[in-house]
């Protein structure tokens, strides 16, 4: 099939997406965000965001969960 005849799909518009997940938001109190920024600089670099210091202590919590309930 030649090029002219091929159908066309459109393009999608806006920027693409970054990552897969569902977006939440979260509040938190400037002391813990405090502690939070505290922690990051902390680390080595390439630093965390906040956005995955925040991901890494989720995950950390819901891990140590799961160890408790299997001991």
């Amino acid at each position: 099939m030649s090029r002219s005849t091929e159908k066309m799909q459109p393009q999608k518009r806006g920027r693409p997406a970054t990552g897969k997940g569902t977006p939440i938001q979260v509040r938190l109190r400037p002391e813990v965000l405090s502690i939070l920024d505290d922690w990051i600089a902390a680390q080595p670099d390439p630093k965390p965001s906040r956005p995955a210091a925040i991901r890494s202590f989720v995950e950390a919590g819901l891990h140590m969960l799961e160890k408790d309930r299997g001991a």
